[in-house]
């Protein structure tokens, strides 16, 4: 069976189109799976059907293969962190490719005719019904690296032979070789023979000597990367309340709070490569995909999820429930209910370990672009006092504005991580407003930082929106003397309080995107111009907005593109967001406005009676309406 395999994945390799002829016969794939019950014939299978796996057109249905949850509950440890690398293409939404698919357009058409995402959903429940198959991925995650004294230096070696190893199936069969070396040498008996291929990589005797300790490191960290993908995606899926619950139960978080030092940040790594996307393919070395990945887990982790006080220790949960009491105000529900035996275990948390490297790391390093989002992601969801408080008082803010104003950074994405996250730390927090006045003490630092903001108003509009739903929430608490303080002297609070300046924000968040171009990352230009908006119609304003930019429109002599693309956006959001419970949710979290106002005054804005001062129509003449935006 070996060699029957072997002949075809070298025909896979060697010969075009073998490898898709062989994917598209649904009965010789779910037939493979079959003979991963032989431990003798697994990694060959493995290797083969990972690769057939990799150019099929349609998803395969888990449910198809003969006892799945036998012959995964059959699988020792290291063979099911190997099926991991298969399970990553059975779960995982279908990546649209290229930039232009990516729009929120594409993205919805394709959902409505694409039976994939369906099936990665069907593909989650089938695994999350397997027994066991949960508890055993976490032991895995967490499960700690035996390393020998005298171990040569391990980045070194990863240099020195990363090169020919093309993929962890490959690492796991020099593995159980090199294992086999030692034992026979162990006992006395002549070393196995090597065959020719063999002998072309592991040529010297140095590296023979070495190979067995380092290969046990980078093996457990390749594997470890796999098997925090698929947990990383089932967070992300439809069951993710079921998941996170079996997460906990079975201590995910302070097992990893227990490998940071040693194992997932055990060293420091240079990290100059580009910022990859959730399904993009990385050819990162073994270290940079475990640390991006463990990044990746926490985020999905916290999200919107009250599990996320689990990254603490019970130290720091008590100083949440000091600070919320030295405000005077209640802690927050699901700080109370969280399960003390389940969070983190030390003197440090897992939140604070990932503060302590993340201030270490380079400003431009894209390990920063993960690392803030992780942290953001905690503090995303209603807004907490308590957390914000927590992190302020650890050096975050001051450490992020150094980032933006001070370090030089230029490195787009991660400077748009930057801006999000301090407007996650700095919404609604009085205390914030009035560090970040006293670090940005001087006209030229306040310039400086407004100038970074202006550069790119998409990568920005996160922070923009929360410093103007502060202010709006500071302008009705002019009894509490400390707000009255900030709101006078901060330049920040002063710049936005301006309405010329709100209107210079809105005009541009308007004019920088259209429904052909909307993505996931810039929409929220779109709902940030409508924070404005409802801000201004709470006040009885909005007919002023709108007149002024209709006037901002015939000043630049294009009269009606403006409006016209702003009605175009909001119909597409009515379509968008009318139909997702959990986007609606995120906005009503994040901005603490009911979603129904958002809805109503989207309603408002696309009146089609031109008699009303609050409908676009109305601003729009009459040679203008319904105009071809390509003109514009």
């Amino acid at each position: 069976v070996n060699d029957c395999l072997s002949v075809l994945y070298n025909c896979c390799i060697c010969k075009e189109g073998v490898t898709k002829s062989l994917a598209a016969r649904d009965y010789f794939v779910l037939f493979l799976f079959t003979l991963m019950t032989n431990k003798k014939t697994f990694l060959q299978t493995a290797t083969l059907i990972e690769d057939i796996l990799g150019v099929k057109k349609a998803m395969i249905q888990l449910e198809g293969i003969a006892n799945l949850s036998g012959l995964v509950q059959s699988f020792d440890q290291q063979q099911l962190a190997n099926f991991c690398r298969i399970l990553s293409v059975t779960v995982s939404e279908p990546d649209l490719g290229n930039d232009e698919k990516h729009t929120l357009l594409a993205k919805n058409a394709q959902q409505k005719q694409d039976s994939s995402l369906s099936c990665a959903e069907d593909n989650q429940v089938t695994l999350l019904n397997i027994p066991g198959f949960i508890e055993r991925l976490c032991k895995l995650a967490t499960r700690k690296v035996s390393e020998a004294t005298g171990a040569s230096n391990f980045l070194q070696e990863v240099e020195d032979w990363y090169t020919w190893l093309d993929n962890a199936l490959v690492l796991d069969a020099l593995m159980q070789m090199a294992m086999e070396q030692a034992e026979h040498t162990s006992t006395g008996q002549q070393p196995l023979p090597c065959s020719s291929s063999d002998e072309s990589s592991l040529a010297t005797s140095t590296l023979m000597h070495r190979l067995p300790q380092s290969m046990k490191i980078v093996h457990e960290i390749m594997y470890k990367v796999e098997v925090l993908y698929v947990l990383c995606v089932l967070l992300m899926g439809s069951h993710r309340n079921q998941v996170h619950k079996m997460l906990a139960e079975f201590r995910l978080i302070p097992g990893l709070n227990n490998l940071f030092d040693k194992l997932i940040w055990r060293k420091y790594t240079l990290s100059n490569h580009v910022v990859h996307g959730q399904n993009e393919n990385c050819d990162c070395s073994p270290e940079i995909s475990f640390k991006i990945q463990f990044l990746r887990l926490l985020q999905s982790f916290s999200d919107h999820h009250e599990n996320k006080y689990l990254l603490l220790n019970s130290q720091e949960l008590n100083e949440l429930s000091a600070i919320s009491l030295k405000a005077n105000i209640p802690e927050v529900e699901a700080l109370v209910n969280t399960d003390r035996s389940l969070v983190c275990d030390g003197k440090k948390g897992l939140l604070t370990r990932l503060l302590t490297v993340m201030k270490k790391e380079p400003p431009d390093s894209s390990f920063r672009f993960w690392q803030a989002r992780a942290v953001e992601s905690f503090l995303r969801g209603a807004t907490s006092y308590a957390d914000q408080m927590f992190l302020l008082k650890r050096g975050l803010l001051e450490n992020m504005l150094f980032c933006i104003i001070d370090s030089g950074c230029k490195s787009k994405d991660v400077l748009q991580s930057y801006f999000d996250l301090l407007g996650e730390l700095m919404k609604f927090n009085i205390d914030a407003f009035k560090r970040f006045n006293i670090y940005v003490s001087t006209d030229n630092k306040f310039q400086t930082f407004m100038s970074q903001i202006n550069s790119s108003l998409i990568d920005s509009n996160m922070l923009v929106r929360c410093i103007i739903l502060s202010l709006d929430r500071f302008e009705t608490q002019t009894e509490d003397r400390k707000v009255v303080e900030v709101l006078s002297e901060c330049c920040l609070l002063s710049y936005l309080a301006k309405v010329e300046n709100r209107l210079s924000f809105l005009f541009r968040l308007v004019n920088i995107i259209n429904v052909q171009t909307l993505t996931q990352e810039n929409v929220s230009c779109l709902n940030t111009s409508l924070v404005v908006l409802m801000l201004a119609r709470r006040r009885g304003k909005l007919p002023f907005y709108l007149k002024a930019l209709r006037g901002k429109e015939h000043a630049e002599k294009y009269p009606g593109c403006l409006l016209n693309n702003f009605h175009n956006l909001l119909r597409f959001w009515q379509r968008h967001y009318l139909n997702r419970d959990k986007d609606s949710t995120c906005l009503e979290n994040s901005s603490c406005i009911p979603f129904s106002y958002w809805n109503e005054t989207v309603s408002v804005l696309l009146r089609s009676d031109r008699t009303s001062l609050c409908a676009i129509a109305s601003y729009i003449d009459e040679p203008f309406m319904d105009m071809d935006l390509l003109e514009c």
